[in-house]
């Protein structure tokens, strides 16, 4: 089974960026993990800051991989494209937020990528990922 882990922006910073929300690890130490922890799955990561790279990232993926877990960060508030993106491709997708976006400000209550989505994690820190890999075990 082939699942990737798309990221969008600013989450290249985890580990540095607001750790109290975020944590203190980094994306690239905690993938590990789960590559660890996951073994017969094939893996792959890709982050990307810019909306465009991120929509043909999904594109590129979306007809191949048995799985995508996106975490498009604030684009998830903002993007008609990486929505309607994700109703156009064939591999399921499960949203992921690191933090409960409904404790946040109101903009982050609203998401164009749940309408799309197979399932949506969100709150429990990096542990949203692996959840977001189980289901589709």
């Amino acid at each position: 089974m082939k699942i990737i882990i798309i990221n969008g922006p600013n989450l290249n910073l985890l580990g540095k960026r607001e750790p109290e929300i975020y944590g203190g690890k980094t994306f690239e130490s905690y993938f590990i993990d789960l590559q660890s922890k996951f073994k017969d799955l094939e893996l792959d990561y890709y982050q990307s800051n810019i909306e465009g790279e991120l929509i043909d990232k999904i594109q590129e993926v979306g007809f191949s991989y048995d799985g995508i877990i996106l975490n498009a960060a604030a684009y998830t508030h903002t993007s008609v494209g990486l929505g309607d993106t994700v109703k156009a491709i064939n591999t399921p997708v499960v949203e992921v937020h690191i933090s409960n976006t409904h404790q946040r400000e109101d903009f982050r209550h609203v998401s164009y990528i749940s309408p799309g989505a197979k399932g949506v994690i969100l709150g429990f820190g990096l542990q949203s990922y692996e959840l977001a890999i189980r289901s589709f075990l």
